[in-house]
Formats: C-alpha cells, structure tokens, sequence
C-alpha cells in the first residue's frame, strides 16, 4: 500500500485549509437549518436495523441441506464480506426467534442490477429452527433480517494472501463465499486452499458448486476429507496436524469453521505447529448438546429444572428454565422475546442482568467484558441456570 503525499509543508497545512473552507461555507450558508444529516443515512444505509428479504429460490446443496436465496424487498444489501452472517427474525408458533445464518453467496452478487445473497442451512441441527427453514420457507415468502454480523473474515491489513480453510460440515459456507468472491477477480492475489471434512462423499455439502469454481480458477483449491466412506479414492479420516502441514505453505493464514469437536482438535494441531495467535482466525463454535460436558459445569445439574423470574421495566414473569439450556432458549420457549444474534455469548446483543441466583457461563466464546463480570451482566444465549434465577432483560 502506498500513499501519496502532495509535499511537506502542503500536507501540514491541509488542517488550516480545511478549516478556512469551513469558516467560507458558514459564512455563506443560509440561515434555514438543514434537517437531513447525510452521515446518518450513510451509516443507516451500512447498518440498517432490520429489512425486509424475500426468499426467491430454494436448491438443493446435498441430501441434507438447502440454499436459500433472498432478495431485498427494498432493493438494497448492506456491504458484507465473506464470512459475515443474516440474522433472521422468525415467529415460529407463539414464540418470536432470532438466529443468524453464515452467507454463503459472494459479496460481489449482492451489488449490481440484481442483487441477492443466499443461505445454505444443513437439516438436523438442534433446536428447532434448521427443520423449520425446511419445511415452511418457500419462495415467495417474505423474512424480517439484518446484516451484516460478525467480525470472521479476511483483512488484508491483518492477514496474509495465502489462506488455508479448515471446514467441517455446514462450516464450509464461508468458505464457499470466499472462493467465488476470489474466483471474480475479488481478494486480488490470494490463494485459497480449503481441506474440508464430510462423512461420506455422496453428503458434501455445496461439493458441485466447489466442484466447479476450482474448474475456473486455479487460485482455489478444495481438498475433500472423508471419515467414514471406504470407496473414497482422496484423503481419508480426520483433519490432522500432518493434513494441515501437507497442504500448508509458508506465511499462511488459517481460518476455521465447524463443530466444537473438530475446533479443539484443529487448535491443538496448530499449537503445536508453531502458528501464532494472529495468523488463526475461527467462527463462532457453537456449545455443545450436552453443556454438561464443558469444563467446571456442576455434576448432575443438567436433569434439573428451575423458575426464572423475568423483568422487563415494571413487568415480571415467572418461566421454568431446564438447567441443560440456555437463559435465551428458556426465554425463547416461554414466548418472551430475546434479542440475539450470535447465539454464543460473543456479541452482546442479549446482553441481561443476573439479579439473583446462579448462572453457568459456557467458557466458549464468553465476550463479556471483565466490568460486566463483576456486575453482573451476562450473555443469555450462552449462560445456564444453576439455581432459580431473577434477571433483566432489555425490553423488545
């Protein structure tokens, strides 16, 4: 990067320059205040809180999962990169819910006459929402969204240009929109190299469509990892430290999206390769089925069941919270609406506050801040009762 400089003495006085523009246009503005404030729109236009989507065409991306393809009813998405999630505001029976969804389409095809992103949704995930995409989003339908969210993705302040993807599952959907953003002629000079593991070959998700951007373009490389196909002619097994170093070069950038099991694998592996800190970048790991599997959750707690005291300004609400789900979920059940976005306990959006009792706070991706420990705040999407609760929570 280079930049241009008009000249010493030119470039020092450019603050007086502007401020004498400044005295020039006041002096001549007129005396009428102008309501419209051209910053806010811009930023309104960047960051908009919610829009309107329609879902326009439904394919399949394997036996188990589905693309989704939206438009903006108003005509316009906001600028996303690659990596970046929707969150979509379902109602699903009484309850209002809010989850977000990778993008799975380049940037690039957001912009331009006809404009679109898309989603791509695996079936089985738990909770609800996946199976209800599934069943009842067709096209036509119109969805309440925003975008875009989340801080995973490539910075070429920050990263190198060759990048080694490390996908499992639905978590190649970043990937994905990285390699057909590369493939246009985006990211200029990187290189991508994706090792991607699935159970069996006639599974992988978004395989034709992978397929055929390393067809067109030489800069992106897919290397498919099967754990459980015998017939498999390419790499077999799990992503190991060997597997990562095989297909590494020198000065890489590693970006990983999957589940929890392969993440803690995949962070060993690069520990002990030597990666440094700044040159690992990952997604948010959702938690596990099974919270009591995490480290420091009390023995026996899970088969539990609690009351949750809910305030919302001068209203109260008693609902009962299993102690194996989060305070978000409980909320969700019981049709008292939650705004949450990451659904891990990093962005803060569900950001509530602990009254009385006690919480587990999931160790995986806690973004509360150290004041916001010792007040009381936590994360709803990502804390679980240990004991009868009284929080509040933001009023939607």
């Amino acid at each position: 990067m280079s930049i241009k400089v008009k000249g010493l003495f030119e470039d020092i006085g450019g603050a007086g320059r502007v401020t004498e523009l400044r005295r020039k246009k006041l002096a001549n503005a007129s005396s009428r205040p102008d309501p419209r404030d051209p910053i806010r729109e811009l930023a309104d236009r960047l960051h908009p809180a919610e829009m309107k989507f329609r879902c326009v065409s439904v394919t399949e991306a394997s036996p188990s999962a589905k693309t989704f393809r939206f438009k903006p009813v108003d005509g316009h998405i906001p600028v996303f990169q690659c990596g970046q999630f929707v969150n979509f505001r379902l109602r699903i029976g009484e309850s209002l819910l809010t989850r977000p969804y990778t993008i799975s389409s380049a940037p690039y095809e957001a912009r331009g006459e006809k404009p679109f992103f898309e989603i791509t949704v695996r079936r089985n995930v738990p909770y609800l929402v996946p199976d209800y995409l599934f069943e009842n989003v067709k096209p036509g339908d119109v969805l309440d969204g925003a975008l875009p969210f989340g801080t995973f993705y490539w910075e070429p302040l920050r990263d190198t240009k060759n990048i080694v993807a490390l996908a499992g599952g639905s978590g190649i959907t970043p990937f994905y929109s990285m390699a057909k953003e590369i493939a246009h002629g985006k990211m200029r000079g990187c290189t991508l190299t994706i090792l991607y593991g699935s159970v069996k070959s006639d599974d992988i998700v978004l395989k034709a469509e992978l397929d055929k951007v390393c067809a067109e373009c030489k800069a992106v490389k897919v290397v498919h990892v099967l754990s459980d196909d015998p017939t498999w002619q390419g790499e077999k097994g799990f992503i190991t430290k060997e597997l990562i170093e095989k297909y590494s070069s020198p000065d890489c950038t590693y970006m990983f999206c999957g589940p929890l099991a392969m993440f803690r694998f995949v962070s060993k592996a690069l520990d002990e390769m030597g990666v440094a800190k700044r040159r690992f970048h990952h997604d948010v790991v959702n938690n596990p089925a099974d919270i009591s599997t995490l480290p420091g959750y009390p023995v026996g707690t899970e088969k539990k069941t609690f009351k949750i005291c809910v305030v919302r300004g001068v209203r109260e609400d008693i609902i009962e919270a299993k102690a194996s789900e989060s305070v978000a979920v409980a909320l969700e059940r019981s049709a008292i609406p939650v705004d949450t976005h990451c659904r891990n306990g990093e962005c803060g959006f569900c950001r509530s506050q602990l009254l009385s009792g006690d919480i587990f706070v999931s160790p995986i991706g806690d973004g509360r801040r150290e004041m916001d420990k010792e007040m009381g705040w936590f994360h709803a999407c990502s804390s679980y009762p240990l004991s009868d609760l009284k929080i509040k929570i933001p009023i939607m």
